[in-house]
């Protein structure tokens, strides 16, 4: 896998992998983004990996004090230091060991249609299936978290069989409630917190993505894996 390396102003580094990568691309940024924390120096704020890239958010103050206290100062800038370090750190034999993505299993109660998934019904006209027919399809598949983005605590899911597929919204909801669990494309996703939003809403869980009191906010991590469990909305 070959790794391009890009500043994002001046206090962010883009790496992003080559087009060779595939569908299961995401899979190398996540197992790249945690080698990476593994060896995590006092620099590195933050690690976020996404579908073809991990970003490394950092603290150009603490690179102008190593630069400055170094053989030669001023001769070169935070970037630079952040570019070398962290293309030594890929290349450092205590990163070149692979491991396979295990991830979590985790099963989420979900009211599906009604009130909670109010465009089940029209999603499953366009795949040609009944409603029952396409919450069963949808509930019965192991999805994966390929990625967290968007807002904080969004799970993007992989593994949304190709007849399930949705277009967005024509027009956005002026506000998904948190909880919403949406079709987009050819992913899954899971509103944590209240928002305008585009995805087709076909259902609801009560399980918390998100909640900044708690030690982990963010309740999942790539490589999780998911099952959607339905409930009765009588329940």
């Amino acid at each position: 896998m070959s790794i391009q390396v890009t500043p994002l102003g001046d206090r962010a580094i883009v790496l992003q992998q080559d087009d060779t990568a595939g569908a299961d691309g995401w899979k190398q940024m996540a197992d790249l983004a945690w080698k990476l924390k593994l060896q995590a120096e006092a620099w590195m704020i933050d690690i976020v990996p996404a579908y073809e890239t991990v970003t490394v958010l950092y603290d150009p103050a603490l690179l102008w004090l190593e630069i400055e206290n170094g053989p030669e100062p001023g001769s070169l800038l935070p970037y630079q230091l952040a570019e070398r370090k962290l293309t030594a750190l890929m290349e450092d034999g205590r990163a070149a060991a692979e491991r396979e993505i295990q991830g979590r299993r985790i099963d989420l109660p979900t009211y599906y249609g009604g009130k909670h998934g109010p465009d089940v019904e029209e999603s499953a006209a366009r795949s040609g299936l009944t409603a029952d027919q396409f919450i069963e399809e949808h509930s019965k598949v192991e999805y994966t978290v390929a990625m967290i983005g968007f807002m904080p605590g969004f799970p993007y899911l992989s593994g949304l069989p190709e007849k399930l597929e949705q277009p967005r919204k024509s027009a956005p909801r002026a506000v998904v409630p948190a909880g919403s669990v949406g079709i987009a494309g050819k992913q899954t996703g899971i509103y944590p917190l209240a928002t305008p939003g585009g995805w087709q809403i076909i259902g609801y869980t009560p399980i918390v993505m998100f909640n900044k009191e708690r030690r982990e906010p963010v309740l999942l991590r790539a490589g999780d894996r998911i099952r959607f469990i339905p409930v009765s909305n009588d329940s």
